[in-house]
């Protein structure tokens, strides 16, 4: 039985502003199933087991994010090419990177895995994690990274599907897989009176239902994009495409994940009660920038494929709207986090040490993280138009270097949680401002290298 193709959507031919929004909505929706894992696992260890267990978990996700960022970024570049490849109809092409991609994903998730297992209490005592957390953060690690090929085969083959427009499906298989994980959390914990093995199981379990449900999906696609496990292989020339555009990407995320380690790090001296405040504090932050990511995704995957057919005139519009839409977004929700600050922290401790240091974080990091939206949208536009390289030495040296700077030169001078968080909003907007210079030259080049115009326009 094949997978009709009605879920599709032409992305170089206007209206655009509808059509960003189909793709998008569904996106957003799959991005906050899949923070609902981790979400999930904050919640209930920071209600049902305790402080020490809650600041384990939710410390761990700067070191998680800083090797993950890599190779989520190779899956993006995947749904790049792939994008392109559709925009220019080359059939040929097309298959050949869905089938090194797929096959890259697989590969990328054994090798993290390995590396997480092996070096990841290392790592946290780099990070300065305290002693009387550091073994719960070790086996809550150890766990998530043995699921690390479920979790790129399933983003990596989630690329692919939206390359063609079809952002519906990764929505429904991390909804079905999003409902099992919250159960069996809940399971786990209370019923078993597991600790934090008790919430890491049921995401890695969750992770692999989502890499089984995706490729059978892609097995089953009705379409130039339909994968055949027996035909992996590696092809170079897609090779180099993906791995140009996604370690790039992927270098950047790592930089900023660099910069957050760090920031972790100088947060966890402040004992188990900043580190737990911090991780239900910050928990919000993660729903904003996952609607925000939507929509910057929506604007790489809509680029590419007009880069690929030539459209020159409709990426401006594009970026136009997307830059508007995430403006938007995170203005409302962010200011749906400040007013309930107090109302969204109490779902996850009952502390109230750590309430109050959660309730202050919120209240000021909310109204600045619109400039994170404007960062993210800004470097995806870039690599939409094939420039990955460029956005990577901006993050590396607006936001990544920022923060450095801030933590070891300036924080000194008035060392508290409320100065560091400063290192924020100064880097997202700086990073932002330089990438939106960069893309009226980037486009002006582009101009002259892509003939015709495009016939539709908004």
């Amino acid at each position: 039985m094949k997978v009709k193709r009605k879920n599709e959507i032409d992305m170089t031919c206007g209206p655009f502003l509808e059509k960003i929004l189909i793709f998008a909505v569904p996106l957003m929706f799959t991005g906050l199933l899949q923070l609902l894992y981790h979400s999930a696992d904050i919640a209930v260890v920071g209600r049902f087991v305790g402080k020490e267990a809650l600041a384990a978990v939710g410390s761990t996700g700067s070191l998680v994010n800083l090797f993950v960022n890599l190779f989520m970024g190779i899956s993006m570049g995947s749904g790049v090419v792939t994008a392109r490849h559709i925009g220019a109809k080359d059939k040929e092409k097309i298959h050949n990177c869905v089938h090194t991609a797929m096959l890259v994903a697989l590969i990328s998730g054994v090798a993290l895995s390995v590396i997480g297992v092996i070096f990841c209490t290392s790592m946290l005592r780099i990070m300065n994690v305290p002693g009387d957390v550091i073994e719960l953060a070790s086996l809550y690690l150890r766990l998530y990274f043995l699921g690390s090929p479920a979790m790129l085969v399933f983003n990596f083959g989630a690329s692919i599907i939206r390359a063609t427009g079809d952002t519906r499906k990764p929505f429904i298989i991390l909804a079905s897989t999003g409902l099992i994980n919250v159960l069996l959390n809940l399971f786990f914990v209370i019923v078993l009176h597991l600790g934090v093995e008790g919430v890491a199981i049921p995401t890695v379990i969750s992770q692999v239902l989502a890499a089984v449900m995706s490729t059978v999906h892609l097995m089953r696609l009705d379409g130039d994009c339909r994968f055949n496990p027996k035909e992996m292989k590696i092809h170079r020339d897609e090779l180099r495409h993906i791995l140009g555009i996604g370690i790039p990407a992927g270098i950047q995320n790592m930089l900023f994940s660099v910069s957050n380690v760090i920031i972790q790090s100088n947060v966890n001296s402040f004992g188990s009660d900043a580190m737990a405040g911090i991780a239900a504090g910050s928990n919000f932050d993660g729903y904003i920038y996952t609607c925000t990511n939507a929509i910057a995704q929506t604007t790489m995957t809509f680029t590419s494929q007009n880069v690929g057919a030539k459209k020159f005139d409709n990426i401006g519009r594009v970026y136009r709207i997307c830059l508007l839409t995430a403006t938007a977004i995170g203005v409302i929700i962010g200011s749906v986090g400040y007013t309930f600050s107090a109302e969204i922290i109490s779902i996850f401790t009952k502390d109230p040490a750590v309430a109050q240091i959660a309730f202050t974080r919120m209240r000021f990091i909310m109204p600045f993280f619109f400039f994170c939206s404007l960062m993210d949208v800004g470097g995806s536009q870039l690599r939409g138009m094939g420039k990955s390289v460029q956005p990577m030495v901006i993050s590396f040296l607006g936001g990544c270097g920022i923060r450095l700077v801030w933590v070891f030169f300036i924080l000194p001078l008035n060392r508290t949680l409320a100065f560091l968080y400063w290192s924020y909003p100064i880097s997202w907007s700086a990073t932002f401002f330089v990438h939106l210079i960069y893309y009226f030259f980037a486009k002006k080049k582009l101009k002259k290298e892509m003939q015709g115009e495009s016939p539709c326009a908004e």
